[in-house]
């Protein structure tokens, strides 16, 4: 490949990620107005949170009864 098709690559390549960053900010704004929308329906740190543990879970698939187990420990064991 000559210099100015690498060139004319990197060019494309740049701008297609600029393109994709563009998306995921407008994305990431409008995630946080969700967010806000609700925050009179549901305590924001509460529902960030419920969101982030049911990911978690659906990450760990057949690993959650052992992640139930666990926490039922670090509870009986933490809880001052």
């Amino acid at each position: 490949m000559s210099q100015n098709e690498l060139d004319s690559k990197l060019d494309e390549f740049i701008q297609r990620l600029r393109t994709i960053e563009g998306e995921i900010q407008l994305l990431n704004e409008d995630k946080k107005e969700l967010f806000d929308e609700y925050k009179d329906v549901f305590e924001p740190k509460v529902i960030r949170e419920a969101v982030r543990a049911v990911k978690v879970r659906m990450k760990l698939g057949d690993s959650v009864a052992q992640l139930d187990q666990i926490i039922d420990k670090l509870k009986d064991k933490l809880t001052v």
